[in-house]
């Protein structure tokens, strides 16, 4: 005697059981419709979800960042810790834990002799331009920068309502009792852009040379001017601005320059920033301009604000991620600016974690929804 169904009997008790189970499914659910399409975060066409972090990042926390799933990494180095053997040194480290180096930092840039125009200003630019040229070798993408050498960009720390510690900017506190004349004369709107003009015509053909795309982020907070020294980088003007001066040294639609869009920031201005976050999104995201994203909200724009996790503040955040996988920006997206939770120092470890599961779960559902 066999103890073998024959086909049309397997077929009737799997038909059955199937049914059976269906049957016991909550709100009329079916099988068919919990289940989820399987999209690979990693893909090739995805947002690279990623974190910032010093080049000197312990063996500990580079294993951190590897048990919460991240991939990618935007790594600062100091400049005078970024020779190419140095570079190279940290992408291999990197690399024992499943890190690629996607985003590089450099501040040579920063110097006040490049940002201001002031005498020396050629040597820290070749400083510069050799870390471009690093970054490409050990195979990086994105330098990101940026040009504000009058900036403040908090006045305080403080606990939220919810109980975690974070940055706050208020602007009469500023003006009252931060705000100080930082260099020695005042500096006008016309003199940063012809020093932010010096500097592109120096580094980007470099960047063209070496394929590495040069990531520029807009000034926080973004007040025209702060502690004597103006900033260009305030609304959607400034960057159109900048555009036309990549365009001019590069040609049309400079495939080498484009944003570091900090959302944040954006939120920061409100109503003054000419086009507000999603038309920014359209705009430059839609031209293939934006290459990296800093994704965090804040309570309020301008004149006060506090920064807050992903699942705070006043902008949809989930908003936010959809616009920008409508059009298609598959770049670095880092949380930005970690508020502090109990017993969290250093990298913040909790507050890294759970930043980075709170932007998973928007992008996830966005790259259901959106495709």
């Amino acid at each position: 005697m066999t103890n073998q169904l024959s086909p049309s009997r397997r077929r009737f008790l799997q038909t059955s059981l199937t049914a059976a189970a269906v049957s016991t499914l909550p709100g009329g659910l079916t099988a068919a419709n919990i289940r989820r399409k399987n999209i690979d975060e990693y893909a090739p066409g995805n947002i690279k979800l990623s974190h910032r972090v010093p080049s000197n990042l312990s063996e500990d926390d580079l294993h951190f960042l590897q048990q919460i799933g991240l991939r990618y990494a935007r790594v600062n180095w100091p400049v005078d810790a970024s020779s190419l053997a140095e570079m190279r040194q940290t992408r291999d480290r990197f690399k024992k834990y499943g890190l690629e180096i996607y985003s590089g930092v450099q501040y040579a840039y920063r110097s006040l002799k490049v940002q201001l125009g002031q005498p020396g200003r050629d040597e820290d630019i070749e400083s510069y331009q050799q870390f471009i040229r690093n970054l490409a070798d050990i195979g990086g993408t994105i330098a990101s920068y940026d040009f504000h050498p009058g900036n403040t960009y908090t006045t305080s720390e403080v606990e939220t309502a919810r109980g975690y510690t974070a940055r706050k900017f208020d602007l009469e506190d500023f003006r009252n009792r931060v705000e100080k004349q930082m260099h020695d004369r005042v500096y006008t709107a016309d003199d940063i852009w012809a020093n932010y003009t010096y500097l592109m015509k120096a580094i980007l053909p470099v960047a063209k040379e070496a394929d590495i795309k040069l990531a520029l982020h807009p000034d926080d907070p973004p007040l025209e001017m702060m502690n004597g020294v103006a900033k260009v980088l305030v609304h959607y003007d400034g960057y159109k601005r900048a555009e036309e001066i990549s365009d001019s040294i590069e040609g049309k639609g400079s495939p080498h320059w484009g944003l570091t869009f900090c959302v944040g920031t954006w939120s920061e201005g409100g109503e003054k920033m000419g086009k507000d976050v999603f038309e920014m999104i359209k705009d430059f995201g839609g031209r293939g301009k934006i290459e990296e994203i800093h994704f965090r909200s804040v309570t309020s724009p301008l004149p006060s604000f506090i920064e807050t996790f992903p699942d705070e503040g006043y902008l949809d955040m989930y908003a936010v991620m959809k616009a920008l996988r409508q059009v298609k920006f598959n770049g670095m997206l880092v949380p930005d600016h970690i508020p502090q939770l109990v017993g969290d120092s250093g990298m913040r470890r909790a507050g890294t974690a759970y930043a980075v599961a709170a932007i998973r779960a928007l992008l996830r559902r966005a790259n259901e929804e959106v495709g």
